[in-house]
């Protein structure tokens, strides 16, 4: 099978899990709603649907499964693009410090708003930038303490991303142990990862900077594939490689942070979808980010749906369930990762 073939049926494949996924999300739960009822709501032809079947419709499951399709397809462009700027198969939002810092400054944010009597900025606005900005710093403080002699360390750069973990957990319970009993539950959940306070409100302030934050990183894959020859030879072409990793570590934190302030802390997308689709189609950026949009997507609306499904009525967090699928894996790249020195 030639290439084109292959990225045409791997594309294909990805963009009917996601319509699958999302297809799952709307049919499945508690409430009962056919795909013929749901196909007539959606395409606006006659309305079949009851008043509860609407409002389950249209302001539960509709949001929350297109906020679970778009952060982990931000997730994953961001995962891509770390790995491709550090130049290190581990690198992952989660694991480097960004997702941290974002959940911190998040629920800093939510644990602040009622000590503001009038505020200016819609309270879903002031968290997103809470957690953008709380993102953007971690990951500053991360890259200063990995980078020696002009060049980023990784296992420094996995140790500082620990440790810059382990302090926002902290934080984190700090905040958590001062909190009344509603923030206290929106903190505990974001610990966890969860996409039951996504509706059209968040959505609408997440979901277009998301968009268009993967967008603008596809822009740049050309100059992520000349980065995969090294620095110095990204430079002898003609590439600004100082002006390129800000920028796109800037864009990656932005589709991180906003996810976080969205949904919490979800690991393991960005890890794993782009090394699977690697080992697919191959490093060439200008297919392996659309398709680890894509491939995210499919693979955090799944995980949602097995989280709401899985313990009718309660609620698994679905940063549970991608742990349990991401953690093994992990744990496979890292022994390969030992086997093969050249992948560091």
């Amino acid at each position: 099978m030639n290439r084109p073939t292959s990225l045409a049926l791997v594309g294909g494949t990805l963009g009917a899990a996601v319509l699958a996924s999302l297809a799952w999300a709307l049919l499945t739960g508690p409430l009962a709603i056919d795909a013929a009822q749901v196909a007539a709501a959606l395409t606006g032809a006659a309305n079949r649907l009851g008043a509860a079947q609407h409002t389950v419709l249209f302001d539960l499951r509709l949001p929350r499964a297109l906020a679970a399709l778009t952060i982990g397809g931000a997730l994953a462009v961001a995962g891509c693009t770390f790995q491709a700027v550090l130049r290190n198969p581990l690198a992952d939002p989660s694991f480097i410090g960004v997702s941290g810092g974002a959940a911190v400054s998040a629920a800093a944010c939510l644990a602040g708003l009622h000590l503001v009597p009038s505020l200016t900025l819609p309270p879903q606005l002031l968290i997103a930038l809470g957690a953008l900005l709380g993102g953007l710093g971690a990951a500053v403080l991360v890259l200063r303490i990995a980078r020696l002699d002009g060049d980023t360390q990784p296992i420094t750069l996995l140790l500082a991303g620990l440790a810059v973990n382990a302090f926002a957990a902290g934080l984190l319970g700090l905040i958590a142990y001062g909190a009344s009993d509603p923030t206290l539950r929106a903190i505990t959940l974001w610990l966890f990862g969860s996409l039951g306070r996504a509706g059209w409100t968040e959505l609408a302030v997440a979901m277009p900077l998301m968009v268009v934050a993967s967008l603008l990183l596809w822009r740049q894959a050309a100059s992520l594939n000349a980065l995969l020859l090294g620095e110095a030879e990204a430079a002898h072409i003609g590439v600004d490689v100082a002006r390129l990793k800000r920028g796109c570590i800037a864009l990656a934190v932005v589709c991180t942070a906003l996810s976080v302030a969205l949904a919490g802390v979800i690991g393991f997308i960005g890890l794993m979808v782009p090394h699977m689709l690697r080992l697919l189609v191959g490093p060439d950026h200008r297919a392996l980010l659309p398709l680890s949009f894509l491939g995210g997507a499919a693979l955090l609306g799944a995980a949602d749906n097995v989280a709401r499904l899985a313990l009718q009525p309660a609620e698994v967090p679905v940063g549970i369930v991608c742990a349990l699928l991401g953690a093994p894996f992990f744990l496979g790249l890292l022994l390969r990762w030992r086997r093969s020195p050249e992948l560091a």
